[in-house]
């Protein structure tokens, strides 16, 4: 079938990206659904730095390629082998399927699926479907996913179902934002009642963090201490809003002698990452989940590692089984104590790619949604 997509041609182009357009919207050949595989209509797709990544050539993949990982949408056909999915249902977009039966997948979440892995590299689904391309040549998929398009083909273990009274626009960020900036806090971190969480690094995963301390913390017997920290201003007023109780840009915290038990770092910088574990309290841990550039070094004093008992955890997807973690969150978001759709930024079209990566890149945003018709 003929769909309309965002595909990236070119990685590093000059900014600002809405001059040198990298991402062209053109028609894209997409397959038919094979063994195992969904065919979607898109929804909703949420613009995350993973994205912009691709495009500015910190993480390097094949091109052209679709772009999109974060999104819902609705099934539209089912591949052979396909009996837990009914076309009409709603399903959120997982941009690391897990195979199940791997040496990784038995560890609950902590390491990702060696299969998902190897296939999100190569620009396939898993099981190394090439479904996408243009002019008789391929287009490659970005994480099993491609969702910066009016339909997508899925392996069925990248797609999660969630129930029809969840909006596309929460449901979209459920499986990216909520998924790994959540999992940061509740299956990496594991933060009990009294303890200090702070979050470093206020975009899309950070922002979700802070929303999940602050939903799991609203059950404790005592008032919890959730720490914003963030260099624009503007995410720091908004973190207030969505339950911080304290907000400070980095620069504030240099002499405060600041502690926190679990320090989420969702910012992917190493600078970010060096505040994250310098201010966290002896016997706590230092979580990151954000994805700087291949390379990039950061300075810690091991030391205080040892003499501190403190733990430095790495935490991809959220440490989350996505099966069992994103219901969970369609359920706070249900009861009212998971605000998700307040991580919307903006609200774009497929046409507004290019500015919504230059928005993305200059720290202006939370979330940008893209919304199909």
């Amino acid at each position: 079938m003929k769909i309309t997509g965002a595909v990236l041609e070119a990685s590093g182009a000059t900014r600002p990206y809405a001059q040198s357009r990298p991402i062209s919207i053109c028609e894209v050949d997409l397959a038919d659904p094979g063994p195992m595989e969904v065919l979607i209509k898109i929804e909703a797709a949420g613009v995350c730095h993973s994205d912009l990544s691709v495009v500015n050539g910190d993480r390097p993949r094949p091109l052209p390629m679709l772009l999109g990982h974060e999104a819902a949408g609705i099934v539209v056909a089912l591949g052979s082998g396909v009996t837990d999915l009914e076309v009409g249902q709603r399903v959120v977009t997982v941009f690391l399927p897990r195979c199940g039966q791997c040496k990784n997948c038995q560890t609950n979440g902590k390491l990702p699926c060696s299969v998902g892995t190897e296939s999100n590299g190569e620009g396939s689904l898993m099981g190394g479907t090439q479904a996408l391309s243009r002019d008789g040549a391929t287009v490659w998929h970005h994480v099993g996913v491609s969702a910066f398009a009016t339909h997508a083909l899925l392996h069925r273990n990248s797609l999660v179902a969630v129930e029809r009274d969840v909006p596309p626009a929460v449901a979209a960020v459920l499986g990216c934002a909520v998924l790994t900036g959540g999992g940061a806090v509740i299956n990496a971190g594991k933060p009990q009642p009294g303890d200090t969480i702070a979050v470093v690094g206020l975009g899309g995963v950070g922002m979700a963090a802070l929303l999940v301390a602050a939903a799991i913390a609203s059950e404790w017997e005592s008032p919890a201490k959730i720490i914003g920290i963030d260099a624009n201003p503007d995410k720091l007023s908004v973190a207030l809003e969505l339950g911080a109780t304290e907000v400070y840009t980095p620069a504030d915290i240099e002499d405060l002698g600041l502690r926190a038990d679990v320090v989420i770092e969702a910012a992917g910088h190493p600078r970010a990452f060096e505040t994250a574990v310098r201010i966290t309290a002896p016997g706590g841990s230092t979580v990151t989940v954000g994805l700087p550039a291949p390379g990039a070094l950061a300075s810690i004093d091991p030391l205080g590692l040892t003499a501190e008992a403190r733990t430095v955890i790495g935490s991809y997807l959220g440490s989350a089984v996505p099966a069992h973690d994103i219901p969970k969150y369609a359920q706070l978001w249900r009861d009212g104590r998971l605000p998700v759709e307040r991580l919307t930024s903006s609200v774009i079209t497929l046409d507004q790619i290019n500015e919504a990566m230059d928005a993305l890149s200059d720290g202006q945003t939370i979330r940008q949604i893209i919304v199909f018709e």
